[in-house]
């Protein structure tokens, strides 16, 4: 059984007497799956695990059924990343090109914002139930990703918000450490109290170093806000793809009696693999053929 001190765990409260909402998210173990099962190089770990520990906070922003997709679409070399998340803890995510890696910037560290590009566009889509999805977006205004979140609440949900977001990678690529917070400021504050939350902010070490030292969640949001805080719940985050046989089917139904035809006359097989998972779901001639005859239209009785 996995240690409590190294789960995947996201924390959320309150401080400075409700004028602050507070979150924040290990997610090391969740990033390290990502990795393997999608074989990432490190500068691309960390440009998805950045995104991932976003989508897993906001998503904890959610209640019920409500769930959310972030689409980073930048002009580098990764192309565009994509997570989802839900209000149960509950993402996965990708990025499109994964073996990307690159020299480390000015300050030694990995070129995340050369990664993802310096021009184009944060998409955040959220299913609250309604009619219509609720769809958010930015001009990258980093790559970064933390300042690029950051710019996303202060536009699209006229929240001020400080993000923070790190993942280090080992020599061996695998992932060290992953984590992240996001200080929403409510209305309320002082102009004192907004400055002494920027000089905290702008003073923390990196996100990873204090999850290096073993600080946990809970005490990251310590450096923020002192010993004022409330957390008023904890939740485990994990990997969970939504993907099935099922679904692949329907997605193969959905090509059409002629194209369908085609696959097993050239083919006489079909894989396709879930991006999110990258789990392939394989189907022999019989298989095809058997939803072929789904696919066809049937004589009206």
């Amino acid at each position: 059984m996995m240690d409590d001190q190294l789960k995947d765990v996201l924390v959320r409260g309150t401080a400075w007497k409700g004028k602050i909402r507070v979150f924040a998210a290990r997610t090391t173990q969740l990033v390290e799956e990502l990795r393997q099962r999608h074989g990432t190089f490190p500068t691309a770990t960390a440009a998805l695990g950045r995104t991932l520990t976003a989508g897993a906070i906001m998503g904890a922003m959610l209640k019920g059924q409500e769930k959310l997709t972030i689409q980073v679409k930048g002009d580098g070399p990764l192309g565009q990343i994509v997570v989802d998340a839900n209000a149960d803890g509950e993402v996965r995510g990708y990025v499109e090109n994964p073996e990307v890696h690159l020299p480390s910037n000015a300050h030694g560290k990995l070129d995340v914002a050369g990664a993802v590009g310096r021009t184009g566009f944060v998409h955040i889509t959220k299913d609250l139930g309604m009619k219509e999805p609720y769809r958010g977006s930015i001009p990258i205004v980093s790559g970064e990703l933390g300042e690029d979140f950051t710019y996303y609440f202060a536009v699209s949900e006229q929240t001020p918000a400080a993000v923070g977001l790190g993942v280090l990678v080992d020599t061996d690529n695998s992932v060290m450490h992953s984590g992240g917070f996001i200080v929403q400021l409510l209305p309320g504050l002082t102009d004192d109290e907004i400055t002494r939350l920027e000089q905290a902010v702008g003073s923390m070490p990196p996100v990873t170093a204090l999850l290096d030292q073993g600080e946990t969640p809970e005490e990251l949001l310590r450096w923020i806000v002192g010993d004022d805080l409330q957390i008023h719940d904890t939740m485990e985050l994990k990997f969970e793809c939504f993907c099935s046989s099922e679904r692949v089917e329907q997605t193969l139904l959905s090509l059409g009696e002629h194209e369908m035809q085609q696959i097993i006359d050239e083919d006489g097989k079909a894989e396709v693999v879930c991006q999110f998972c990258n789990e392939a779901y394989t189907f022999d001639r019989t298989e095809l053929e058997r939803l072929l005859d789904q696919a066809k239209p049937k004589p009206i009785q």
